[in-house]
């Protein structure tokens, strides 16, 4: 699996997890969905995503988005 397939699952994760938290515990877990789909739009200009170096630092193939 490619450091590009990783951030997408993450991603998903964390705003299903968010989405979930909001509904079932308090309405301010939207928040990290929220914040969830900020990182993924920043990084779609600047290249720049957190998660991915994680990734690349645990040993999974770049793919084409994080080079």
């Amino acid at each position: 699996m490619t450091v590009d397939r990783m951030v997408f699952a993450f991603a998903g994760l964390v705003i299903l997890a968010g989405v979930a938290l909001a509904h079932f515990v308090n309405p301010w877990w939207i928040l990290l969905s929220a914040f969830a789909g900020l990182n993924m739009f920043q990084s779609a200009f600047t290249g720049f995503c957190p998660a991915a170096m994680v990734f690349k630092k645990l040993g999974f193939k770049p793919g084409p988005a994080f080079r």
